[in-house]
C-alpha cells in the first residue's frame, strides 16, 4: 500500500491509502478515519460508507461531518471509491456519468468487458476488510452505510452476507434498482438482460428471504429530486412490513439529496451503528 495523505482531525487521523486490488484488477484509493486512541492493544469497530454515482472517498470525509463524532464514540470510519478506475478499466461508451467509472453500483458484474473489473461486491465486503483489518487498529465488528447507489450497496451487502455485519444504514438509497432507470441502465449492462438475475443485487427483493435482520435505519429528504422516479422508499418499506423486516424509515421534510442533507442527520445514523458496534 502507498500512503498519499494523513491530515489530523479531531484528535483522530484521516489517511488516504492506494494499493492494488486482486478482485478489481487495478489500482485503487480509500480513506480511513481512525479516532483517538485506536492502536494495535486498542482496536476500535468499523464503519463502511459506500459512496453515490459520480463521487470518490473524499465527497463523504469532507462533506458529512461526520469525524467529531466517530472521535468522541471510537469508531472508525473507511470510505472506499465507487468504481474501479484507470485507463485499462472500460467506462461508459457514451462518456454519461451513471455508469461505468464512479458507478460500479456494488454489484459484481457477469458481462464483457465488465466483468474483468466490475466486481465492486467482492471488493467492499471481502477484500477490502481483510486489507484493513490487517493492516490497521480496528476489529471484526463492522457496520455499513452509504448514500443513493452507495445506499443500494449498503442494503445488498448487508442482506446478503449474514454475520457479516453488525449494524446497517442508509440515505436515500436506490430501493428497488430493477426497476428504476439508473438500476436498469447499470443491471443491464453489468448482470445482462435476464432480469431474474438482478434479484439477487436489489434490496426490495432480497429483504423478505433475508436469514438476518439487522435493523435498518433509512433517511429520505421529501424535496430530493430523484425521489419519484430513482429512489422510491415506499416500496422497500411496503416488502417490509410484508414480512415483519425490522425497518425504520424516516422522510424528511425540506431534505434534498445533497451531503447537506447528509450531514444533517449523520449524528443519527452513526449512533445507530455505535449501539449495536459498541
Amino acid at each position: 500500500m502507498e500512503q498519499i495523505g494523513n491530515n489530523r482531525v479531531f484528535g483522530g487521523q484521516h489517511q488516504r491509502w492506494r494499493h492494488r486490488s486482486v478482485s478489481l484488477d487495478c489500482d485503487m484509493v480509500f480513506a480511513i478515519f481512525l479516532p483517538p486512541g485506536a492502536s494495535l492493544e486498542h482496536r476500535v469497530p468499523v464503519l463502511y460508507w459506500l459512496s453515490g454515482l459520480t463521487c470518490t472517498d473524499e465527497n463523504f470525509m469532507q462533506k458529512a461531518g461526520a469525524q467529531r463524532l466517530a472521535a468522541q464514540l471510537g469508531m472508525a470510519i473507511v470510505a472506499p471509491d465507487t468504481s474501479p478506475r484507470g485507463a485499462a478499466v472500460p467506462g461508459d461508451p457514451d462518456g454519461a456519468w451513471d455508469f461505468g467509472h464512479g458507478a460500479g453500483f456494488y454489484v459484481n458484474a457477469t458481462q464483457d468487458p465488465w466483468g474483468r473489473h466490475y466486481r465492486m461486491h467482492d471488493y467492499v465486503v471481502r477484500e477490502l476488510p481483510q486489507l484493513i483489518e490487517a493492516h490497521f487498529p480496528v476489529n471484526a465488528r463492522r457496520g455499513i452505510s452509504g448514500h443513493s447507489m452507495g445506499g443500494h450497496g449498503a442494503l445488498v451487502c448487508a442482506l446478503r452476507n449474514p454475520g457479516h455485519y453488525l449494524s446497517v444504514s442508509a440515505f436515500a438509497p436506490i430501493v428497488n434498482p430493477s426497476t428504476c432507470p439508473w438500476g436498469e441502465k447499470a443491471f443491464s449492462r453489468y448482470l445482462g438482460d435476464d432480469r431474474a438475475t438482478w434479484a439477487e443485487w436489489d434490496a426490495t427483493r432480497l429483504i423478505a428471504h433475508a436469514p438476518e435482520r439487522l435493523p435498518i435505519l433509512i433517511d429520505q429528504g421529501d424535496a430530493d429530486g430523484f425521489l419519484a422516479e430513482q429512489l422510491r422508499p415506499e416500496i422497500l418499506r411496503d416488502a417490509a412490513k410484508a414480512c415483519g423486516y425490522p425497518l425504520t424509515s424516516r422522510l424528511q421534510p425540506g431534505y434534498d439529496h445533497s451531503y447537506y442533507f447528509i450531514a444533517s442527520f449523520m449524528e443519527d445514523h452513526l449512533r445507530h451503528h455505535a449501539a449495536a458496534l459498541l
